[in-house]
């Protein structure tokens, strides 16, 4: 069962693809058991729900579902959780020993887009880049909790991630500006699809990216620093996690941030890929800006020569 959300912008309706009595996968207006899909409805057991309505029946086929716009399986999630530098390989190109324990930072909730939507560049940007990451959806309550094993029954399903990150604003300096460098408009595209944690196996996925057609990313959640049950367990003794909140757990090698790849351009299409749970595209645009706004070595020459001298960590 695969969890979506389709329809414009701010006016989506839920929806469960699923295998129809042909063997064919089938879209499935889920409206009549919930108006989206948020944290209320994880907290309410809505998977449970969605597949009891879906085995009696009850969920109608939503005609043109094929032509509608796919927006995030999850309705603004209540927080964005993050963790950087968990793939050792990606910790070893960005400079930086793989972490001894889990790096953790937060993301506005209101940077979610869609899977396929554009994806803005912001002004004046010399250094966006892309990456792919397993995102760990919240289903229940945890605090405090006592053991990575116990932390398991707090996830409700999985779901790809782009964690679009500004190198030159996020990178500034000794101190790093990461809020600056993560926080952008519409850089963190999720879905499309939210699937329940008891069809997939967390800790073997095949993560991939691309752009332009050239691969990037290659890696397998196998190779993870610190696993979902670790990740959850870990977050959960600094902040209360509620139903609805996202932990992304962090990308593999092969970004811009290494060296080896061009960042991100204006027409650049970038494709994301995790098995089982569905694949992303975003072509990049521009993002019009009046002249003052507009970042660029001129205007802040101290700033651009700090962060060249600067090699930083990323996440």
């Amino acid at each position: 069962m695969k969890i979506a959300r389709l329809g414009p912008a701010g006016h989506e309706i839920p929806v469960v693809y699923a295998p129809a009595g042909n063997g064919d996968e089938e879209a499935y207006d889920a409206s009549s058991v919930t108006a989206d899909i948020d944290g209320a409805f994880l907290a309410a057991d809505g998977v449970g729900r969605l597949r009891s309505a879906l085995a009696a029946g009850a969920l109608p086929v939503l005609p043109g579902a094929s032509g509608l716009r796919t927006g995030a399986p999850l309705a603004r999630p209540n927080n964005l959780i993050c963790i950087g530098m968990n793939y050792a390989a990606h910790a070893a190109e960005s400079g930086a020993a793989a972490p001894e324990t889990p790096v953790v930072f937060l993301k506005p909730n209101n940077t979610v887009a869609g899977p396929y939507d554009d994806a803005p560049i912001p002004p004046g940007s010399r250094k966006y880049d892309w990456e792919v990451e397993l995102g760990i959806v919240i289903g229940r309550e945890a605090s405090y909790l006592g053991t990575p094993a116990e932390a398991m029954a707090a996830v409700a399903g999985y779901l790809v991630a782009n964690d679009l990150s500004e190198r030159e604003y996020q990178l500034p300096g000794a101190a790093g500006q990461w809020t600056k460098g993560k926080s952008l408009p519409k850089s963190t595209p999720l879905g499309p699809w939210l699937v329940p944690a008891d069809e997939v196996d967390a800790g073997n996925l095949r993560l991939r990216s691309w752009v332009n057609g050239e691969e990037r990313q290659d890696s397998n959640t196998a190779d993870l620093i610190f696993d979902v049950a670790t990740v959850v367990h870990h977050v959960s003794q600094y902040m209360l996690l509620e139903p609805g909140d996202v932990i992304l757990t962090g990308t593999p090698e092969g970004v811009a941030l290494s060296g080896r790849f061009p960042y991100l351009q204006e027409g650049d299409v970038v494709d994301l890929e995790i098995a089982g749970l569905g694949r992303q595209r975003q072509t990049y645009v521009p993002t019009p800006a009046p002249q003052a706004a507009v970042r660029t070595e001129a205007a802040d020459p101290h700033r651009y020569a700090e962060a060249a001298a600067s090699p930083g960590t990323e996440a």
